[in-house]
């Protein structure tokens, strides 16, 4: 589905020891890393509650003994073992590259997606709770839907002529703070076009970006390829790190608290 208005335009630590039903993490390079195991291997994986499909990077599949391009196996974080399901297995070096250890792999939506997941960025945390089992959490509540696999809420975005509402990706994993379908956005003069997609190293300015109750303007961007569902766009962990986020997936809300 294209887009009805004119295309916006963009101007070229150490981890505590967590508590019973918590897990540990780290916030590096933009994203949220926690240990975990996947399909039978334990290490390091980027939490990435924008991304439809776990995934397990070929190196730790093939340490395994995996070498289809899809395995059926568990998730367990947090103390919680999560239903089986069939993990992608997938060459990650691009995304992963800059880590100084390796990065097993990405736990996505789909393993989370029956879960409350509680994410806390400093101190690093995650937790996972079952429907009704979660601790009490008090903020602002975002309707939560569903689109192509991956959650979705309502956000805005504006270049300083044009402004845009529209479902927008939370994402913890992100490695920017926000990118543009880029049937709605657009960089004149990028001397690199390829290098405004994800995992490119060209941040243009967003002028303005309107999440939750907040505003953020000049905000680094990027551009992501068209989504089937008309998605707006992603936002990412650099600017959700201001609050602690309630992911209430089966009660279909994001909740916001102020960060501590």
């Amino acid at each position: 589905m294209k887009p009805l208005l004119p295309a916006l335009l963009l101007s070229a630590a150490a981890a505590l020891p967590a508590r019973a039903g918590e897990a540990a993490c780290w916030y590096e390079n933009g994203v949220v890393v926690v240990t975990a195991e996947v399909a039978g291997f334990v290490g390091d994986f980027i939490l990435d509650t924008g991304q439809a499909r776990t995934q397990l990077a070929e190196t730790q599949a093939l340490e395994m003994g995996y070498v289809e391009p899809e395995v059926l196996g568990r998730v367990t974080l947090a103390g919680s073992s999560l239903p089986a399901l069939p993990i992608a297995v997938a060459d990650l070096d691009v995304r992963t590259g800059l880590f100084p250890t390796p990065i097993a792999g990405v736990i996505g939506a789909d393993a989370l997606r029956g879960q409350v997941v509680d994410v806390s960025f400093a101190p690093c945390r995650v937790r996972l709770s079952a429907p009704g089992r979660a601790p009490r959490f008090q903020g602002r509540t975002l309707p939560l839907a569903w689109a192509e696999g991956r959650p979705v809420v309502m956000a805005g975005a504006a270049d300083g002529r044009i402004a845009l509402r529209g479902p927008f990706v939370p994402s913890t994993g992100l490695d920017a703070p926000v990118r543009l379908s880029s049937d709605f956005a657009a960089v004149p003069g990028a001397a690199k076009p390829d290098e405004l997609l994800p995992y490119g190293v060209l941040r243009p300015r967003l002028a303005l970006l309107s999440f939750g109750d907040a505003l953020t303007a000049a905000v680094p961007a990027g551009l992501t390829p068209p989504a089937p569902d008309a998605i707006a766009g992603v936002v990412g962990a650099p600017v959700l790190d201001r609050w602690r986020l309630r992911f209430d997936f089966p009660a279909g809300e994001l909740r916001l608290a102020p960060a501590p």
